[in-house]
């Protein structure tokens, strides 16, 4: 009797130190989730920080004779450092947080970029045109900050250990591999309809951006993880599947910024901004939630907040590109009616130059043969022609009338 009374007094005391332990680890997570979160908003940030900079010393420096003057100047060389230190924390944040938690992050950058834009705008401007003109993107930056607060809110909150094994082992999952047959699949279609059919739709560019983004990040994600264990005292770098996360991930970084440059010669930056955040979030939690179980364990109410995060921020992030200014395409002529001091075409008054056939090109006509005569060139050329000695009389030189036609 005493035996079983000892026995059931240590059942009961295992709960609430199982419970304990568990709240522990809990609150551990929770914590590196935190730290993953801030060190991936601070990158985020300081990266759009430092573009602008480099943009505006870019822009300061369009009329120089010397094409790599910004090379000369501190603010380009502050972009550049802020730049590699908002990668280095973001590169950081993959090693503490879940991967489906890091990625849709990148809405901060948009944001920032957003509200950059608007403080540091040079043009004249009454309060009633600026609340026109950047009501969606005070809207979106709103639904954009609302999104993300329910991303870290509800992320999943599953940490497991980046080490060799772990990896090895998620690799070979059948999960995984069905995973990437699928993926490698429609990434050969893609790109066959892309190369030998001229499918240049945005959507098709970007999905083959994504497909190959989330590789990276699955790939950073073990990468930075293995790097940071490796710096805590145990070490991963002897694992040859570190070699191999890292030139995957080298290998489709490089592939994936090709076909961005490939998409933002066709097609506007904003546009691109928002369908491939769109797409490449959308595919990466995927690939996350396949590779590292990311939503094992969850409930259902993490997992549809959650979503409706994502949701909130796919949307802040499409109002706040579509507000964007397009970029006017430069033309390599000077064109008579926008010459100061004279009327153009916008005036009431008569246009500079008349506008035929609809065409802006200066100096040059689509189809001469239906315009009136007014309008049609001269066509008289002159040919010489050898006389000899003997003739004293003729015409030394003869006018070839030509027909319109030839």
């Amino acid at each position: 009797m005493d035996g079983a009374h000892s026995v059931a007094l240590q059942l009961q005391q295992l709960p609430p130190t199982s419970s304990a332990n568990s709240v522990s680890e809990a609150s551990f997570s929770y914590k590196e989730n935190l730290i993953g979160a801030l060190l991936a908003i601070f990158g985020h940030l300081v990266v759009s920080i430092a573009l602008n900079l480099q943009k505006y010393c870019h822009i300061r420096l369009a009329g120089s004779k010397d094409p790599r003057a910004y090379f000369k100047t501190k603010t380009w060389w502050l972009g550049l450092f802020l730049m590699l230190l908002g990668e280095l924390g973001v590169f950081a944040s993959y090693a503490f947080a879940p991967l489906s938690l890091i990625v849709p992050l990148g809405a901060v950058s948009v944001i920032a970029s957003a509200i950059i834009g608007i403080i540091f705008i040079k043009e004249k401007w009454k309060p009633k045109d600026f609340l026109r003109r950047y009501v969606l993107s005070f809207v979106g930056c709103g639904l954009a900050v609302v999104g993300t607060y329910l991303l870290v809110t509800f992320a999943p909150n599953s940490h497991e250990k980046m080490t060799g094994e772990n990896i090895t082992k998620h690799l070979v999952s059948w999960p995984f591999l069905l995973y990437m047959l699928v993926e490698i699949i429609l990434f050969c279609l893609l790109l066959y309809f892309y190369k030998e059919k001229n499918a240049n739709n945005i959507v098709v560019i970007l999905l083959l951006v994504a497909l190959l983004g989330s590789m990276t990040v699955v790939t950073v994600k073990a990468v930075a993880g293995m790097l940071v264990l490796s710096i805590q005292g145990n070490l991963q770098l002897d694992y040859p599947i570190f070699y191999v996360m890292f030139v995957c991930m080298v290998a489709t970084a490089v592939y994936q910024a090709t076909f961005l440059s490939q998409a933002s010669q066709m097609y506007d930056s904003s546009l691109i901004a928002s369908v491939g955040y769109i797409l490449s979030t959308t595919v990466a939690i995927t690939a996350g939630a396949i590779f590292y179980l990311d939503f094992i364990g969850e409930d259902a109410l993490h997992i549809c907040m959650f979503a409706l995060g994502c949701l909130i921020a796919f949307l802040g992030v499409f109002l706040i590109t579509r507000n964007r200014k397009k970029a006017i395409p430069f033309e390599p002529y000077i064109s008579m009616d926008a010459m100061p001091g004279m009327q153009n075409m916008h005036d009431k008054g008569m246009a500079v130059q008349p506008d035929l056939k609809a065409s802006f090109s200066y100096g040059a006509l689509e189809n001469n043969d239906n315009i009136s005569e007014i309008y049609a060139p001269a066509t008289l050329p002159v040919m010489q022609e050898e006389h000899s000695s003997r003739s004293t009389s003729g015409v030394p030189y003869r006018v070839l009338e030509h027909t319109k036609k030839e």
